[in-house]
């Protein structure tokens, strides 16, 4: 079973930045297509980041493109979210996913994914913004 931990958050200020991490024991992700998601308060948990197996696919939520990017390592076996221009409405517990669907390591594509169809997540880490 992957176990996933991710790593990087915190305070920053508006307009700061932030890089997390999201490293993976107990098996590989090199086949996974892998996300970022974030829930606040009161909030569903929604997709903010999505790459495919090999990195070639990724996918931006509208409201965090051109400020967040994705990317992952998968020797190291390890995703991150680079995450510039950080503002206001971006606080949340930001989580990592592993999508283990055979289709997409087939296809190599990747885009937005819902939260439920995700098989392994971390616990998750705060990220708050102060203005």
């Amino acid at each position: 079973q992957v176990q996933l931990v991710e790593s990087g958050g915190g305070l920053v200020q508006a307009g700061g930045s932030l890089r997390l991490s999201c490293a993976a024991s107990g098996g590989t992700l090199r086949t996974y297509a892998m996300g970022w998601f974030r829930q606040g308060p009161g909030k569903e948990r929604e997709v903010v980041a999505t790459i495919s197996w090999s990195g070639r696919s990724t996918y931006y939520a509208d409201s965090v493109k051109g400020r967040f990017t994705i990317s992952r390592d998968n020797a190291k076996n390890t995703v991150y979210l680079q995450m510039n221009g950080l503002k206001p409405e971006d606080p949340a517990v930001y989580y990592c996913g592993a999508d283990t669907a055979v289709y997409y390591y087939a296809t190599d594509q990747y885009g937005s994914r819902e939260p439920e169809k995700i098989d392994y997540w971390g616990q998750g880490t705060q990220i708050t913004v102060s203005s």
